[in-house]
């Protein structure tokens, strides 16, 4: 018997389908009787060096644009449907989870062919195209936001994250993620991620950040995404910039900053569960303009404050009269805490087991 999830593109689908995976691994599924399914991206080196078999197929999404590519887009999920079903047939698949983005079309329609439930998971609090589109065969729909739009027929249950991150004790990690980045617990620390694979517009900003920084001390944590800025410590006096392309152990990095600043997607809910304070900067592109939906749930629980693309020369300000507030960091702290939804992942793996009985 064996279990599909089907998880692609950025670690906003990559990390929450490896959270299932591991759930379904602690409740007594073997690694090796769970088989994800992604292309040649993140997810091709995430899920084999996590120890699970791995189905690479080739993914291509719809172009807005006017362009021929989308001529050939059928003929790409037919040959993806084909092969997913060939290796569901082969491996006995009992269930399948989508967990939004291209490669779940095919996935649902190989599962539909070949009558095995299927269950979808989404990310944002806007449903993604291939999550609508799929939908209407899931058997169980899965939401990290009340009230997705575009999911009608959905659970609240969260965004699944990492054993590391569902059981986070801030407390008790943070002499060790200090020390891990050699940070100086007397001075505050502000973390910066784009998302697995950065943001261009986020990591100009911090680097104009500092550059007019004239305020107390600030420590800066970034992870800028593989391929962007060039890893390295600078320090100007009264701010210490340390940058890193990627982290494996998101744990640490929650636990060293006091507050970060992100982009909005899917990742939010770590920093939910984490209760971290955040201010975000939702990316303005998506077919249903998730991140601004995603970035509003957290403003309006009072765990972190949006600022807008076009408004990205307040950042010094808003940190500035962020960071340095015991009484605010502490109120979105709880905020945060509130909202967050630690057990998504074990919830949607239960429900799994629960097809198979």
């Amino acid at each position: 018997m064996t279990f599909l999830i089907a998880a692609a593109g950025t670690g906003g689908h990559v990390f929450p389908g490896l959270a299932v995976g591991e759930a379904l691994s602690t409740l007594g599924v073997t690694r090796e009787e769970i088989l994800f399914v992604g292309g040649d991206r993140l997810e091709a080196r995430i899920y084999p060096g996590a120890g699970f078999p791995f189905l690479g197929v080739e993914l291509r999404g719809f172009q807005r644009s006017l362009t021929v590519r989308n001529l050939s887009l059928p003929r790409v999920v037919w040959r993806a449907r084909d092969l997913i079903g060939a290796r569901m047939r082969e491996r006995g698949v009992r269930v399948a989870l989508g967990m939004g983005g291209y490669v779940t079309v095919p996935t649902a329609l190989a599962a539909r062919s070949a009558r095995i439930p299927l269950l979808i998971a989404e990310q944002n609090a806007g449903a993604g195209l291939a999550n609508r589109i799929v939908s209407r065969w899931a058997v169980r729909s899965f939401t990290s936001f009340p009230n997705t739009h575009g999911l009608e027929n959905g659970e609240w249950v969260g965004n699944p994250v990492r054993q590391s991150l569902a059981s986070f004790d801030r407390d008790l990690l943070r002499p060790q993620a200090l020390s891990h980045y050699g940070l100086d617990p007397d001075h505050p620390v502000l973390g910066v991620f784009g998302g697995s694979l950065g943001a261009g517009l986020i990591n100009a900003a911090v680097s104009g950040l500092l550059e007019v920084w004239e305020g107390a001390p600030i420590q800066v944590l970034h992870l800028t995404g593989e391929g962007n800025l060039t890893p390295v410590t600078v320090s100007t006096g009264i701010a210490t910039w340390q940058r890193k392309p990627f982290e494996e152990r998101m744990e640490l990095f929650y636990a060293a900053c006091d507050l970060v600043v992100a982009r909005a997607g899917g990742g939010v809910a770590e920093l939910t569960v984490t209760g971290t304070p955040s201010i975000l900067i939702p990316g303005e592109f998506g077919s249903s303009g998730h991140q601004a939906l995603n970035a509003r749930f957290l403003e309006t629980a009072g765990a972190a404050v949006v600022l807008a693309q076009d408004r990205i020369e307040d950042l010094p300000r808003r940190v500035e009269e962020i960071l340095f507030s015991a009484a605010r960091l502490a109120a979105m702290r709880v905020a945060a805490s509130e909202i967050a939804k630690p057990e998504a992942a074990m919830t949607i793996a239960d429900a799994m087991l629960e097809m198979t009985r």
